[in-house]
């Protein structure tokens, strides 16, 4: 299948590592020009000479950027465009909130979640939008979570945010398309991330158990028998924003080994 992607600007956020780093990988191994924002600029600069390194393409750049911040976000997308001319394809992906329940969540916690896992996704296509307008194409992949189709336990956060991300992704499909913008939401199941450790580890303090008991226990609970791996899930995040989509739009995907059983 040919996706279409040699030379295609690509921007991937929160990709210093995790899901957004995979995925940056995947197209950068597509021959796409990429641009990957973090909070952490050392981290940035050893995460682009990985890339690098491992694909062999030297168009990997990289901007410092709070998404939390409009006024960043600015600075992230002009430098993508100063640098490759123009936005064809842009991954949403943001940290997680904090894990926890109603009671322990002030005020400020939730602001600040829907400041980091919905009103950033929402400032970033604003951005891109005038350029994919322009050359009347584009591609937009939101990642999520497994959230936005089954609520998770003790994520009060993300079960809140994330199906707004799934809820803004249908109604800009249907108006976007008159452009050729395709807008699709992916929601990673267990993948095996620095984050699910830490929420697991999380986990198996309070449940009394070894963390090494409850990982045996998370991989019997998924159909597969094991956790996904940061690039089985990055394949689908590239297939939904690359040239061999031209028809699916407005719609969300769990990349979860078959372990959310809603429909």
């Amino acid at each position: 299948m040919e996706l279409h992607l040699d030379g295609k600007s690509v921007i991937v956020t929160a990709a210093s590592k995790g899901l957004g780093k995979a995925t940056a990988i995947e197209y950068a191994k597509e021959g796409a020009h990429v641009l990957i924002s973090s909070r952490d600029e050392q981290e940035l600069i050893k995460t682009v000479e990985e890339i690098k390194s491992k694909t062999g393409n030297t168009k990997i750049d990289f901007a410092v950027c709070d998404v939390t911040s409009s006024e960043q976000i600015k600075e992230m997308v002009k430098k993508c465009v100063d640098i490759n001319g123009t936005v064809d394809v842009l991954v949403n992906n943001a940290g997680g909130p904090p894990a926890g329940t109603f009671d322990q969540f002030s005020d400020q916690d939730w602001q600040r979640a829907f400041e980091l896992n919905l009103l950033s996704f929402i400032r970033i296509i604003r951005e891109v939008l005038p350029y994919m307008k322009k050359q009347k194409r584009g591609h937009i992949v939101n990642i999520a979570s497994s959230s936005i189709k089954q609520s998770l336990d003790n994520l009060l956060l993300s079960n809140t945010f994330r199906p707004g991300i799934v809820g803004l992704a249908k109604s800009l499909s249907q108006e976007l398309s008159v452009d050729n913008i395709l807008i699709n939401t992916v929601g990673p199941g267990t993948i095996e991330t620095d984050r699910i450790i830490d929420l697991n580890r999380i986990q198996s303090e309070k449940s009394n158990q070894t963390f090494e008991q409850l990982h045996s226990k998370i991989e019997q609970s998924i159909p597969m028998g094991r956790l996904g791996q940061p690039e089985e899930f990055a394949k689908a995040i590239v297939f939904f924003g690359s040239g061999a989509n031209t028809y699916i739009t407005g719609q969300s995907l769990i990349v979860d080994g078959g372990l959310v059983k809603a429909l």
